[in-house]
């Protein structure tokens, strides 16, 4: 028999990004290694800095244009909840999905890992998943480029949210 706590978090159907680099191919890269479904919006072309996004990642839909805030608004709007992951303020394509998700009054929550751990990180995302039933969660967070390390704090923090 399940606790009250187990029973009561939800059950998290589908896993989706935008694709680019860092924290979102770290969500798709999680997502796949542990048996959720994937999927989400990306730019036409299956536009990212590192070039075409791999076929390896299926379900992805190609937006109308190349503009990453096209993606980036549709993965907002079809999605129960948004994480954004950084290290430090948001800016850039993490910032406008803050931006996007207040606009249209989509419940997200800013994990920054210079203020929490993993752990810490994980535990505070449980408790927002569990007050917005989430089954769609969209992970949107730094690109590589910016953030070196994003991509392996992303994936620990899934683990130990998900895992």
């Amino acid at each position: 028999m399940q606790n009250k706590e187990e029973f009561s978090f939800p059950t998290i159907q589908k896993i989706i990004s935008g694709g680019q680099t860092g924290a979102d191919r770290a969500a798709f890269d999680f997502a796949l290694e542990n048996d959720f479904e994937m999927g989400g919006f990306v730019p036409k072309g299956r536009l990212a800095e590192d070039g075409r996004i791999s076929e390896k990642y299926s379900n992805l839909i190609e937006t109308e244009t190349e503009n990453y805030a096209e993606r980036t608004e549709l993965n907002v709007i079809n999605s129960d909840a948004t994480i954004i992951i950084s290290h430090g303020d948001l800016s850039g394509g993490s910032l406008l999905t803050k931006e996007l998700a207040q606009k249209h009054k989509r419940p997200f929550l800013f994990i920054d890992f210079e203020e929490f751990d993993p752990e810490t990180a994980s535990e505070n995302a449980k408790e927002f998943l569990k007050m917005t039933n989430c089954k769609i969660l969209n992970i949107a967070g730094t690109r590589h480029s910016e953030d070196s390390q994003i991509y392996k704090k992303t994936k620990d923090f899934l683990t130990l949210l998900l895992g």
